[in-house]
């Protein structure tokens, strides 16, 4: 839609009709004719050299956007991002599109459901309740167990295996909150997408990115009641145990071992080959190569020393 015509569904002015609008997007990915967005400081170099078309913004930061681009001043970036992203989400079912296309050697239980543009590699087997979206793409010899839900968009590679009542692509955790305390939702416009050789457990989820995609790369292995926030990449060979829960925009490197129920906070990094223990809780980015546990988090052999001396505090009462 005309940038205008957002920015009156939105409530912000604009001077003139402005470019078509396309999609929305981060500052970083945003393209020529995508809308973005401007809520935190610390993003202000992605601001000056983004190449979006338009940017919610406030006042004060008007000077640092590069020629071109048009600003759309508003107090709330945010709340205006979560109104606008309703216009650009995909409806929940296509109603047209054409017949799945599968591979030869496929097995399909009866109840099998699949949507509109699905492509599916050869000798891949669907167990009965499977739900595949609209236009999703399964590589090769994949197997997928009963009553796995795999949402519209998200790729999958060659040769994974989704154990029962997984869930690839449902929404990301994302709301906008007003003044008043109203939460506003920000559709996930974006998609999951799964490398080649993966393992996901009983009832794991993996959300689907706000913008651009959550990847789970090649050789990953997660365990069952898995959560994986949006926009997370998962970096290749990772091992992820049971109920460990990865917040949204967290980056883990290649190898990365985090134990049961050990958790992070968003928007950090974990460097390759780290382990986190069971139960650690990850508030900050951490160096590869290293192990960690507790919460606060310590490097393990510290914590381990910690445990022996409060050990012998109790001991000496």
């Amino acid at each position: 839609m005309k940038l205008s015509e957002l920015a009156k569904e939105i409530g912000v002015d604009c001077a003139g009709d402005g470019p078509e609008i396309r999609g929305i997007n981060t500052l970083t990915d945003a393209r020529g004719d995508e809308l973005s967005f401007f809520h935190n400081a610390k993003y202000a170099r992605e601001l000056e050299t983004t190449q979006a078309a338009a940017v919610l913004v406030e006042e004060r930061m008007v000077p640092l956007l590069p020629a071109g681009t048009i600003p759309l001043i508003t107090d709330e970036p945010y709340v205006k991002l979560a109104l606008a992203s309703k216009h650009f989400a995909r409806p929940p079912l296509r109603p047209e599109g054409a017949d799945p296309i599968l591979g030869a050697g496929c097995l399909l239980a009866p109840n099998v459901s699949l949507g509109r543009d699905v492509v599916i590699g050869g000798n891949v087997t669907l167990m009965s309740g499977v739900c595949i979206g609209d236009n999703v793409h399964i590589g090769d010899g994949c197997l997928l167990h009963p009553n796995v839900v795999v949402y519209p968009d998200s790729i999958i590679g060659s040769r994974c295996i989704l154990q029962a009542g997984a869930v690839i692509g449902s929404d990301g955790f994302g709301f906008a909150t007003t003044r008043e305390g109203r939460h506003i939702k920000i559709h996930q416009l974006g998609n999951v997408v799964i490398g080649d050789d993966v393992e996901i457990g009983a009832n794991t989820t993996i959300d689907r990115a706000a913008f651009g995609s959550t990847l789970i790369k090649e050789g990953c292995k997660i365990d069952n009641l898995v959560q994986i926030g949006h926009n997370s990449v998962i970096g290749e060979h990772a091992i992820l145990v049971s109920q460990v829960g990865i917040s949204g925009s967290t980056t883990l490197g290649r190898n990365v071992v985090m134990g049961g129920q050990s958790a992070t906070i968003g928007h950090l990094e974990i460097g390759e080959f780290a382990i986190i223990y069971g139960r650690g809780v990850v508030t900050k980015s951490l160096e590869g190569r290293r192990h960690y546990a507790g919460f606060p988090l310590v490097e393990h052999q510290a914590w381990l020393k910690l445990q022996g001396k409060i050990a012998r505090f109790f001991k000496g009462k």
